[in-house]
């Protein structure tokens, strides 16, 4: 079946994390990704991972989570050979993304303003900390740093456990989906006017609208983020409630979800307390509220609550571990996963693509490469010899 991004070329240059998982949206989607990396080692996230033996054969757990559906080729960009291969492709791709620090590609001599004389429809993303510009542009960023500059972890936890990081690379995932929509956006656009252009993605830019509301009570209602660990500022009672043999999520986020759960619990008085009558008053009186529904909910199991709340229609759920969270039914039946072969390794599961295409699916249809795995192939495609890529692999240049 056809593929959405069938005949785009992308030329991915990023290492680890934001621009990885930037380009396997455009994999899954059927582009052609080129990861151009260094002769060495490659993309550092080849070496991060929790079993040493994949990260010594350069396979990291880190790398194979988000190179799936891409090619490699390694070029050395210091050396003017590669550079000259390099502006080769260029020529015949849609796609350059590089996550380095500003500046590091002009001082390779192929930066944005050099590439788009080359070709005028090609769309280049820059991915990186604070952006191109700006009083902080230069620092170097890490996730974390991100995390805490970006007043995320100022918001996490409660009052016991603050600061606190999220628990995954958030900013790094966060700014890498931001570059894929933005490549698609301005592929939509060239379409249109046949121009390409230059996309700066900053990960500190792209964590600030999902933070959204509670920004918006700051900037717009004036109140400070509140520290309510894993109850949900918006409504009462919606938080994590402990049961007979654990704990339960319950999201009583309407008035009538709120009715629905006093009568299953027992508790209708509830619903003409004064102090829990109203959805505000709830929220202010949510720590006098919490201990008489838990009093409750320790009667019975986790999923019986679970099993009676959501037939009454009040979201409510079990708190799964990561292990059991992979492997419910529902994430089966949406084949979150495929098992790919991998060589040197055997049979890995991988993300599949998680928007469901009726026409024009988007899935895993290759393992990631090997470094340098796919460098003959490219280069003889590009019209080099066997003799020249050879002479290539002795001089350093791939």
């Amino acid at each position: 079946m056809a593929k959405i991004l069938e005949n785009i070329k992308v030329l991915d240059l990023t290492n680890v994390l934001s621009g990885p998982f930037a380009t396997l949206h455009l994999a899954w989607l059927g582009a052609e990704v080129i990861k151009i990396e260094n002769p060495q080692e490659g993309d550092l996230a080849r070496k991060l991972g929790c079993v040493p033996e994949y990260n010594k054969k350069l396979l990291g757990t880190s790398f194979l989570a988000q190179n799936a559906n891409k090619k490699s080729l390694t070029l050395n960009l210091k050396k003017e050979e590669a550079k000259e291969i390099f502006i080769n492709l260029v020529k015949k791709s849609d796609v350059v993304v590089e996550n380095f620090r500003p500046g590091v590609m002009d001082r390779l001599g192929l930066g944005y303003n050099k590439l788009c004389r080359i070709n005028t429809r090609l769309i280049y993303c820059a991915i990186s900390g604070f952006g191109q510009t700006g009083p902080d542009a230069f620092k170097p960023a890490y996730d974390q740093i991100i995390q805490g500059i970006s007043g995320v972890m100022a918001i996490n936890g409660d009052e016991r456990l603050n600061p606190l990081r999220a628990g995954f690379p958030l900013c790094d995932t966060v700014g890498g989906l931001n570059a894929a929509f933005a490549i698609m956006s301005a592929l939509f656009w060239r379409e249109k006017s046949g121009d390409g252009q230059f996309i700066d993605i900053a990960l500190l830019d792209s964590i600030m609208p999902f933070m959204g509301w509670v920004a918006a009570n700051l900037m717009i209602g004036g109140q400070q983020p509140q520290l309510l660990g894993n109850e949900n500022f918006t409504a009462a009672p919606s938080g994590t409630f402990a049961t007979q043999n654990g704990f339960i999520n319950i999201a009583a986020n309407k008035q009538e979800q709120w009715e629905n759960l006093t009568d299953a619990l027992g508790l209708a008085e509830l619903k003409e307390d004064i102090r829990f009558k109203e959805r505000d008053i709830r929220k202010k009186n949510r720590f006098q509220l919490n201990p008489i529904l838990e009093e409750k909910l320790k009667q019975n199991t986790t999923s019986f609550w679970s099993e009676k709340l959501n037939a009454l229609g009040v979201p409510s759920g079990e708190i799964l571990s990561l292990y059991d969270a992979l492997n419910t039914e529902q994430v089966q039946h949406r084949n979150t996963f495929t098992e790919i072969e991998v060589e040197q390794i055997g049979k890995v599961k991988l993300f599949n693509a998680t928007a469901k295409f009726e026409k024009t699916p988007a899935m895993v249809d290759s393992a990631p490469p090997k470094l340098s795995e796919n460098s003959y192939e490219i280069l003889q495609e590009m019209g080099y010899s066997k003799k020249q890529i050879d002479e290539f692999k002795s001089n350093g240049i791939i």
